[in-house]
């Protein structure tokens, strides 16, 4: 009898693949979605009117105007939006920052803007404000649950909820100014 020629037998190996990518954890998906969901609240993205739509083709001659029984104008409201705004982004990023006295420093003197250019600068500060407190919370580096540093036990998140809570207030508020005006869709 001859010698069987033993050999082994054959492995049979998957072919190659490319290296995949980590799978990302269900904590980074949640806090993504978070992040986008906060982004739509900030924007007024839903079931209601947004900034723009409220104050968009306010005739100038209306940004003054009182309506009986009713303790603010359009102008006031948006200086209102726009100092309440930029007093929260700049609590929630500059531990030097020192609010307004409450409430006068939230408020404007006046009825009505001096002039159109004021009205379009509050327009664009507020907008502005808005994309920055946007960019605060879409950034992944900062953890929307930390206490602020500088704070009383505020978060991100708290502050971000609380710009789309008092602006959605506010601009239904405007809203119903510009009905009692008939000056709304």
């Amino acid at each position: 009898m001859g010698t069987r020629m033993r050999t082994k037998p054959k492995v049979k190996t998957k072919p190659k693949s490319k290296p995949r990518a980590a799978k990302k954890s269900s904590s980074d998906s949640k806090d993504g979605a978070l992040r986008k969901h906060l982004i739509e609240l900030l924007r007024s993205r839903g079931a209601h009117a947004d900034f723009d739509e409220a104050i968009d083709g306010l005739p100038e001659g209306l940004r003054g105007a009182r309506v009986k029984e009713v303790p603010f104008t359009a102008w006031k409201l948006l200086e209102h939006l726009r100092l309440a705004q930029w007093d929260i982004l700049e609590f929630s990023r500059n531990p030097k920052h020192k609010s307004p006295q409450w409430p006068e420093g939230y408020w404007p003197e006046g009825d009505a803007p001096p002039n159109a250019a004021a009205w379009d600068a509050s327009v664009a500060a507020f907008r502005r404000d808005l994309a920055e407190m946007e960019k605060l919370v879409n950034d992944p580096s900062n953890d929307l649950f930390a206490p602020i540093p500088h704070g009383q036990g505020q978060t991100l998140l708290r502050e971000a909820l609380l710009v789309a809570d008092h602006n959605s207030y506010h601009v239904g508020q405007l809203i119903l100014l510009r009905r009692a005006l008939g000056a709304w869709k």
